[in-house]
């Protein structure tokens, strides 16, 4: 029996066929599946605490003497209150949004088939369709209130410890801090694509698995996996193919000049996973028979159903990426390792002129060159891996010798390069400098830096 002459059948069974065929509008229902959803105690605890505790954490970590350098922007926390956000943003994407997603939108469909309320939800509304989309507009609802409130809150708790200063991007330029508030923005706006990905296939969890409470786990197990496939050296095309790189593409946009090609392919594969993902939900949704009370999902044929139009996804997009982008492999070249390590150097070593009150010099009047390598020259140089070393050569104005620096570099397989400084002292030793917010590491001590894995091997 298909899904419409099921809805019919349950709604004249009583005494409301009398009254008609008449549908409930959209916008009832889901104000209906809003206020379900916000009265659930879990719902409100999780919006307190995403309205609070970012805040909270930010102002606490700013105070401390040890950073969280592990995380991009973490060593920046003390110097401005804009890395705050950004530090609550590698965490969220790495383990709150997935979370927030299994509890929001990877249960609703099961709660109704565990509380049998199916029928009276059919009779009321009258139609399958306008109960999904009602349903699946809530969710993304609730999802937004929270992302919403862990951007406002890690906002304002890096202002209030911190205050308004430049942020250093990851090519160690300095933003302005109008600057650095539109790129926060767009960074917490890159990071709702993959969400709304995992909200769907929590969605498709929940209509296929039923009653189970499995369909909790389907978003935060497929972010999971997600995280472990962009650990390993994959190929680019298969990393921007997975929707969860979407959480950490958005690193180029602090970057002079500004790298949008990553964060657009990124945003664009995980709208098309929520789209398909729902898609299939809704499709399998519609396929149910709600007049047989024992039915409890789709079953097995229902995951196939709804396993193989992602797989067949996840290869197309594979394919998409890697025809249209000229990288290949890992991404991750000598050539671009020795441009990265070189512009951040410049760019921290005027940093470092100004706070030690030297004369003032420039990009180009310091000709900074890389010569980097892996495993003393016996490992090829390229791909991830902590093995890299750099030497580091600049030119002083009006100073005929070079001068010379030696770091040390672990590069992750997201491009994510993390120096530290390996001598001379007085170059990118550890000794502290006096700036506008008080003592502060040399910033040529330990730095980080993005490589474009998108862009040409060399050049």
């Amino acid at each position: 029996m298909s899904t419409v002459t099921a809805g019919k059948a349950v709604a004249g069974a009583g005494p409301a066929a009398a009254v008609g065929a008449r549908r409930v509008p959209v916008g009832r229902v889901y104000r209906f599946e809003l206020v379900k959803l916000v009265s659930q105690w879990r719902i409100r605890l999780l919006v307190l605490a995403c309205w609070a505790l970012p805040g909270l954490f930010v102002a606490a970590v700013a105070q401390q003497g040890t950073l969280p350098s592990d995380t991009l922007f973490g060593r920046w926390m003390h110097a401005t209150g804009w890395a705050g956000p950004l530090v609550v943003l590698g965490f969220a994407g790495s383990w709150a949004l997935p979370l927030l997603t299994s509890v929001v939108a990877g249960d609703v469909f099961a709660a109704e088939d565990r509380l049998g309320t199916w029928r009276h939800l059919l009779m009321a509304v009258r139609s399958p369709r306008r109960i999904f989309l009602a349903k699946t507009l809530a969710s993304a609802t609730v999802l937004a209130l929270l992302v919403a409130g862990l951007v406002a809150s890690g906002t304002v708790g890096g202002l209030a410890a911190v205050g308004n200063q430049p942020l250093v991007g990851v090519d160690g330029h300095q933003l302005a801090p109008s600057d650095a508030a539109a790129s926060v923005l767009l960074a917490w706006a890159c990071a709702l694509a993959p969400t709304l990905a995992l909200a769907a296939l929590g969605l498709l969890g929940s209509v296929i698995l039923g009653r189970s409470p499995m369909g909790l786990l389907v978003p935060a197990l497929s972010a999971v996996a997600m995280q472990l496939a962009q650990i390993l050296p994959l190929p680019v095309a298969l990393r921007l193919a997975l929707p969860g790189y979407a959480f950490v593409s958005w690193n180029g946009l602090f970057a002079d000049p500004v790298r949008l090609e990553e964060p657009l392919i990124a945003v664009a594969v995980s709208l098309v996973w929520a789209v398909v993902a729902t898609t299939a939900a809704y499709l399998l949704f519609l396929r149910r028979d709600f007049t047989n009370g024992s039915e409890d999902g789709g079953g097995r044929r229902a995951l196939v159903l709804g396993v193989a139009p992602l797989a067949g996804l996840l290869a197309l997009t594979c394919g998409a990426v890697a025809v249209a982008t000229p990288s290949t492999g890992s991404g991750i070249t000598q050539a671009k390792v020795q441009r990265t390590v070189a512009t951040v150097f410049a760019h921290l070593y005027r940093l470092q002129t100004e706070q030690l009150h030297r004369p003032a010099v420039t990009e180009a009047d310091l000709r900074v060159t890389a010569d980097c390598g892996r495993g003393d020259g016996q490992v090829d140089p390229e791909g991830p891996g902590n093995d890299w070393r750099c030497t580091v050569t600049w030119h002083l104005p009006g100073t005929a010798a070079p001068g010379t620096a030696i770091y040390q570099l672990d590069v992750a397989s997201d491009g994510r390069v993390m120096a530290d400084g390996d001598g001379p002292k007085e170059v990118n030793g550890y000794f502290l400098v006096h700036t506008a917010t008080g003592d502060a590491p040399n910033p040529l001590w330990q730095f980080d830096g993005q490589i474009d894995l998108l862009a040409a091997a060399t050049g």
